[in-house]
């Protein structure tokens, strides 16, 4: 689908979805939205469940929700995704300013998928284009005055598009990621290019005393006012992705879980406050595989960390580890801040690594990323030519100076135009897989009272589906065959 088309899908769509004010004015009947394996439905509208059993076909599954009090859990932040350099590079220079405030529009607003979490890189990523650099690179020459920081040509550009997101969605939640400090700041002196002693030069190896640390700190002060300063507010950050991924062939360093706690306890924390910033610091950044990691942040770190970010690459993933964590740390927030969407993923893998960390006490999903380009050796960019992943889908691909949303979009979309910022989810039970096929589920109440229901079909036959709630309702309706629907469902 092409731009000018999607100006016009855009109008519809805004008219025949209930956007989040609408939803505000409490909808009063049901109403449903599906995206299929497909794409013959993309957001689309179809039949609304009716109240009571309905009349079903041959394959009927029953789920329940505990839209009482005693079914509330976590609240909602957001969805959204990942803005690296490649997003930045292919939304500002693939498209015309119209296009990009259309776009923009459709990302951020009722007109489409009103995201409300956005991830940014600080610093190059893998999705950057050639060279690699950090806000402070001063010639690789050690520059703890920070005498030479500055957020390069690429550094505003993000940042001014992270400040125009947030003024179409004031209650965007924003939060960065260094992929590596500045080469000066590490004991192998460079970003990427080395796995040997890639590491913060911080005395934690070498027993020689803090070293860099102090600077560390002071780096993510000014980033924080540099991007303040650009009109974009940053909510949180994360000290390092992915702490324990070590590889010279894009920017990386490696962090000791004692390390990163002893790190926001006793600079980073202290530094922000210090400068009267009200950024938050997440703790990791990394897989389900080792939740003692976070478990040792916090434990060494709770004076500032109260939040933990996961990622989806574990090789036995299982966002279950979300809710074990959650019962050893009652007062933890939760996020699944990166898995990325390749086009040769299953039709369902956004749903998959939404569903499951919202199953299991996630406030808010981010992908991996938000825009791309594809190229002419069918990768997709821009990206380092010298590693990391060349084949990272955006939820949107730029060409030939029009955009066209990816299936991930859409899935992603069912969550997020339909579970606003404050909406409670709720527990529920019914959720099962077969080897041939299952139905998964969440459910949230709305800051409205309304209350929204996400299905998603692995079989390959359409389901009934019977809903009963806690409140004493019932509902059903069909759920289409390989499709992610959206159930909203007035009030009570």
């Amino acid at each position: 689908m092409l731009a000018p088309m999607l100006a016009s899908f855009g109008a519809a769509l805004s008219a025949a979805l209930p956007s989040h004010s609408s939803l505000n004015t409490r909808q009063s009947g049901p109403s449903a939205f599906a995206t299929n394996s497909d794409g013959s439905l993309q957001l689309s509208s179809i039949a609304a469940p009716v109240q009571g059993a309905g009349t079903g076909g041959a394959s009927t599954w029953a789920l329940s929700i505990d839209d009482t009090a005693s079914g509330y859990k976590q609240t909602i932040t957001g969805f959204g995704a990942a803005v690296t350099d490649a997003t930045v590079t292919s939304f500002t220079t693939g498209l015309s300013s119209d296009s990009l405030n259309s776009l923009l529009n459709e990302l951020m607003t009722s007109a489409g998928a009103d995201f409300t979490l956005m991830r940014h890189t600080i610093g190059a990523s893998d999705l950057s284009g050639d060279p690699a650099y950090t806000y402070d690179d001063n010639g690789n020459n050690a520059d703890p005055n920070f005498n030479g920081f500055n957020l390069g040509d690429r550094g505003y550009a993000m940042a001014q598009m992270l400040a125009q997101m947030k003024s179409l969605k004031p209650d965007l939640t924003i939060f960065g990621s260094p992929w590596s400090p500045p080469g000066w700041m590490k004991l192998n002196g460079v970003i990427d290019g080395s796995a040997t002693n890639n590491n913060l030069n911080d005395g934690y190896l070498t027993n020689n005393g803090p070293q860099y640390s102090n600077a560390f700190a002071e780096y993510f002060v000014k980033y924080i006012q540099a991007y303040e300063s650009q009109g974009a507010h940053i909510d949180a950050i994360t000290i390092q992705n992915e702490p324990l991924n070590s590889q010279a062939g894009y920017p990386t360093m490696y962090m000791f879980d004692y390390e990163q706690a002893d790190l926001i306890q006793n600079y980073i924390g202290p530094a922000l406050a210090n400068a009267g910033l009200d950024t938050k610091v997440w703790a990791y950044d990394h897989n389900t595989d080792v939740p003692s990691f976070p478990q040792n942040v916090i434990n060494g770190a709770g004076q500032y960390v109260d939040t933990v970010a996961w990622h989806c690459y574990a090789t036995n993933l299982n966002w279950t580890v979300l809710t074990q964590f959650k019962q050893s740390n009652p007062s933890v927030t939760q996020y699944m801040t990166e898995c990325w969407t390749p086009a040769s993923g299953a039709w369902n893998q956004v749903a998959g690594f939404t569903m499951g960390p919202l199953q299991n006490w996630a406030s808010g999903v981010a992908a991996w990323t938000l825009g791309t380009t594809p190229e002419a050796d069918g990768q997709d960019g821009p990206h380092l030519s010298s590693g990391g992943c060349a084949t990272c889908t955006g939820l949107v691909s730029i060409s030939n100076g029009e955009y066209t949303f990816e299936q991930s979009y859409y899935i992603m979309a069912q969550f997020s135009k339909f579970m606003p910022v404050g909406a409670i989810v709720l527990n529920g039970s019914g959720s099962y897989d077969f080897s041939d096929g299952g139905i998964q589920s969440v459910a949230s109440l709305n800051p409205d009272g309304t209350r929204t229901v996400v299905i998603e079909n692995t079989f390959s036959n359409d389901i009934y589906l019977t809903l009963t709630t806690s409140s004493g309702e019932e509902w059903s309706g069909n759920i289409p065959t390989e499709s992610v629907t959206t159930w909203v469902l007035p009030a009570i």
